[in-house]
């Protein structure tokens, strides 16, 4: 056994060798990315020859992931929540495949969006698809419930998902490790009709995944993952769901508070566990972070006699996270005003670095269409998202990954004319070729600008699938030959850029905008290497 301080992230990464990974799948997006990253720089794990390259999006992740439980092996696919939407379709189907060897799939949610489209919660996808689902409430817990994962899937032959959110994920505290196991020997499937998805077969499959139902709330309820913690109150007690359980033990302590607790780390959760708790107080606050999962279900299928309290009646927010004053406040315990902490820097918004190559694009891009009026500019997640403060304001559109090229598309169908997209280039081959695709099977007349800095820059310069390749990948999908053009965003070629972009937006047809250079922090992190 050995100690080691860890981020929750690289809990969850050490966690899962030690459970004899042998791949890890996943595409950057935070806070989610550690993970990926604490392995790929893991002695163990290089000895081991463990797979932990790059997915080109969290889908072709969850699924090569699937594949290698398919032969037996222990895997594990990571994503960031909204990342769980682009998985969602082999995440669902999982569900009835069943796995040969363990497979986690990690979902970093975001509560409050420091760095996210939304706050979506996880765990609703988890039980949507009825299976496992495992959230930790300390980096111990994210080490230990990462190991008990893989058996648990293997138990079952399900997926197991582990639930973190950001404060987690991004704090560090000791963690002791366990002995490390073993990985899996290969082995195909007992049954190699298993993750054949027809019909007749899948009908079956979902009769028993829905039969397995119960035996997992049984195991949720003899886990000792789910406990109850007896206090000398009557009046009130608190279920504390994953992290929301330390704001509720740090507020307890700081107020001599001893309500009875019911600690939540595995769902689904057994009924009668529920239950039996809330008929031993008169009213129950519910803490969890995210949506009110537990505290909808409890509103549900219990009589109105029973007072719940939580995020639906107003006790707490219903949006952003929680921490400790919330709880305090809701608990009707905070005496005085909360703490403050005072203001040692002025808050600034977001800005691209000095010297990117996005600002180049983005004044070049400004001039060129200035004729046509605003408003006709379709922009995707990545550092150039920011093109949409000021001083460029030069996008109107940020929703989803490779959402650019489809939305302009769809723009110019409407009439729009010209209709341009922005896209950086790893988020062109994470979701916008088969956008572009649509584009050229149709001819729209749309500009597509790939922003092209060489790497994943907004989640720290991850390798890009794009690097080298998209001149060849524009012309592989249709575009035409001299409508794929290369630019250089430096300062001194604003005048010949904005020529090549006026070109191309004048053009009735798909045209695709190469705005080719590296990353300005990736090419200082060389020179300092």
């Amino acid at each position: 056994m050995s100690k080691l301080v860890l981020l929750g992230d690289e809990a969850v990464a050490q966690g899962a060798l030690d459970a004899g990974l042998s791949g890890v799948y996943a595409y950057p997006g935070t806070p989610s990315t550690e993970i990926t990253e604490y392995i790929q720089r893991s002695g163990q794990a290089r000895q081991r020859n463990v797979h932990a390259d790059w997915s080109v999006n969290e889908k072709t992740a969850l699924e090569a992931a699937l594949g290698m439980s398919y032969a037996g092996k222990r895997s594990m696919a990571c994503m960031k929540h909204v990342g769980l939407n682009v998985a969602a379709d082999p995440f669902m189907n999982a569900a009835l495949t069943g796995v040969s060897g363990g497979l986690l799939v990690v979902a970093a949610d975001d509560p409050s969006m420091h760095s996210s489209q939304n706050e979506q919660d996880s765990r609703f996808y988890g039980k949507f698809a009825m299976i496992p689902v495992l959230e930790p409430s300390s980096q111990q817990e994210a080490y230990d419930l990462t190991r008990y994962g893989f058996g648990l899937s293997e138990k079952f032959r399900l997926p197991v998902m582990i639930r973190v959110t950001t404060r987690l994920a991004h704090s560090r505290s000791a963690v002791i490790r366990s002995a490390a196991r073993e990985e899996n020997s290969m082995a195909l499937p007992a049954n190699l009709r298993q993750f054949i998805l027809l019909p007749a077969l899948a009908r079956k499959k979902f009769k028993l995944l829905l039969s397995t139902f119960e035996e997992l709330e049984e195991e949720g309820k003899s886990s000792g993952l789910n406990r109850l913690e007896k206090g000398t109150g009557k009046k009130r007690g608190v279920i504390a769901c994953g992290l929301a359980y330390n704001y509720y033990r740090e507020v307890a302590e700081m107020h001599r508070l001893d309500d009875p607790v019911l600690k939540i780390s595995q769902y689904p959760v057994h009924p009668e566990l529920l239950r039996n708790f809330v008929n031993a107080v008169e009213e129950v606050f519910v803490l969890e972070e995210g949506y009110p999962l537990v505290e909808e279900s409890l509103r549900g299928v219990l009589e109105s006699r029973y007072v719940i309290r939580g995020r639906m009646d107003g006790a707490l927010p219903r949006d952003g996270e929680l921490n400790p004053s919330l709880v305090e406040k809701a608990l009707g315990v905070r005496e005085g005003q909360p703490v403050t902490v005072p203001e040692i820097v002025k808050d600034r918004p977001p800005a691209l670095c000095n010297g990117c190559g996005h600002i180049d694009m983005f004044k070049a891009l400004n001039e060129a269409i200035a004729d046509y009026g605003p408003g006709r500019v379709f922009s995707d997640i990545g550092c150039y998202t920011l093109g949409a403060l000021p001083p460029y304001n030069a996008i109107n559109s940020c929703v989803d990954m490779g959402a650019s090229v489809t939305m302009a598309k769809g723009a110019a169908d409407a009439g729009m004319f010209p209709s341009v997209a922005v896209i950086g280039d790893s988020t062109f081959t994470h979701s916008g070729m088969t956008g572009l695709l649509d584009a050229v099977l149709e001819a729209s007349p749309v500009t597509v600008i790939i922003s092209d800095n060489s790497t994943t820059g907004m989640t720290g310069g991850q390798k890009s699938h794009a690097t080298g390749r998209l001149v060849e990948i524009c012309g592989g999908l249709g575009v035409e030959k001299e409508h794929v053009r290369v630019m250089i965003p430096l300062r001194k070629n604003h005048d010949k850029n904005v020529a090549i972009i006026r070109e191309e937006l004048a053009h009735q047809g798909v045209s695709v905008v190469i705005s080719q250079r590296e990353c300005i922090q990736m090419v200082r992190k060389k020179r300092v290497s």
